[in-house]
């Protein structure tokens, strides 16, 4: 008897180190899940491609271009470039047009918000708006003075860029397919100018343009080109790239449930839908190119 309670005993000790010894392992594995190895990440003059896609073997080089001024004009609305637009990822080096990968864990274009000169007192007022209900929110906004309205350009399609176009100067170096997403309160979140279907697309130039008119021919610049790190990074400062020859669609979605009403006062002062000719982007900054070798050979 006093050996089968023993016995008994030592199965259930033996038991109880099993399930702490699982236990345990359990605990370690689950912590080495929630503790990986920290994430190498490039330096020095290649800290700023640390979103360039190399994990994708297509990539053989890495695009950071900067958007820091210019202008982007619908008919006689003028919005300024104050705030800086960033295009990034990387590119796969084939001749000619290329598509660029999209970026890891960030926009590939950043949606970065301009200021609209004179906000919502420019584009409405209340008094014009027909609908008693949409006019009063109107009202409401105006108010709570939240006048202030953003345009932020994003993209809606795949761009392609030919680095050769934008250094000769000739030809399309840039282009995008993009909307234009109005935002204030009133106008709600999903106020667009343009759309997937019917995108906004840049054909941007460094050289010299050729607009129906009115538009008159402007001229873009490739910059100056400067090469580093044993010639793995190419800068090109002080480029300019230039449209005046794309339409501009109709808005929509603005107002929210009242964009039936909206829709149409935004489009009379915009002048939307606006012909070629009508429209002029200019887009000025810097364009940096890294090779993934130099990429890669700076992380720590």
């Amino acid at each position: 008897m006093m050996y089968t309670n023993h016995l008994r005993c030592s199965t259930r000790i033996r038991r109880s180190t099993m399930i702490v010894a699982m236990a345990l392992t359990a605990s370690l594995a689950a912590l080495s899940v929630a503790s990986p190895a920290l994430a190498k990440e490039p330096m020095g003059e290649f800290a700023r491609f640390k979103h360039c896609p190399l994990k994708n073997p297509a990539t053989q080089s890495c695009i950071y271009a900067e958007t820091t001024s210019g202008e982007f004009k619908v008919k006689t609305t003028t919005v300024p470039i104050v705030n800086t637009i960033t295009l990034q990822g990387g590119l796969p080096e084939t001749e000619g047009d290329e598509t660029p990968i999209p970026a890891e864990g960030v926009e590939s274009l950043s949606k970065t918000p301009q200021p609209v000169p004179g906000g919502l007192l420019n584009l409405i007022k209340c008094k014009e708006i027909k609908n008693f209900f949409a006019r009063i929110a109107c009202e409401i906004v105006f108010e709570k003075g939240a006048l202030g309205v953003n345009a932020t350009a994003e993209l809606v399609g795949l761009p392609t860029i030919n680095k050769s176009n934008l250094l000769l100067e000739e030809g399309i170096a840039l282009k995008l397919p993009v909307r234009i997403h109005l935002e204030n309160a009133f106008l709600g979140n999903e106020c667009f100018v343009g759309s997937p279907t019917s995108p906004v697309t840049l054909s941007l130039t460094t050289g010299i343009t050729s607009p129906p008119g009115p538009n008159k021919p402007i001229t873009g610049k490739a910059g100056e080109l400067a090469f580093s790190e044993e010639g793995n990074l190419t800068t090109v400062t002080n480029n300019s790239l230039v449209n005046n020859s794309y339409s501009v669609p109709k808005s929509s979605g603005c107002g929210g449930i009242f964009s039936i009403f909206i829709d149409p006062i935004v489009d009379a002062k915009l002048g939307l839908p606006s012909e070629a000719g009508n429209n002029t982007a200019i887009l000025n900054g810097t364009l940096r190119v890294a090779t993934r070798e130099g990429v890669e050979g700076s992380e720590k």
